[in-house]
């Protein structure tokens, strides 16, 4: 996959059939010591007389089939006529514990503003 990177970003850069060497020297310049010759070799060798670009755009072609989840699943189903009146109670309850938090300095001073 590095190999990959690097090559598309020495195409992003210009240069547009990017050698075994070219490749190894951007791995090599991004921190991996000891890239593999025979991964970039094969990469250089299946780019070959191909444009990366008319690559990537066969490859968008192709992912616009694969299902990338979304959409999400249906509201849950209405309960039952039975047992409405627990839940008017539950709410009464919720209401009651709700109370509004005292209005306190964030900073521990009084309301009086002083230190402004």
């Amino acid at each position: 996959m590095q190999e990959a990177a690097a090559y598309i970003l020495l195409v992003l850069g210009g240069n547009n059939t990017p050698s075994a060497d070219d490749v190894k020297g951007v791995l090599t310049a991004a921190g991996n010591a000891e890239p593999s010759d025979d991964s970039i070799a094969a990469l250089v060798g299946d780019m070959e007389g191909k444009n990366v670009n008319d690559l990537l755009a066969e490859g968008m072609e192709k992912l616009k089939d694969v299902p990338m989840g979304g959409g999400g699943g249906g509201g849950g189903g209405a309960g039952g006529a039975a047992g409405g009146e627990d839940a008017v109670e539950e709410e009464e309850e919720e209401i009651e514990e709700e109370q509004e938090a005292p209005a306190v300095d964030m900073f521990g001073g009084g309301d009086d503003g002083g230190d402004y």
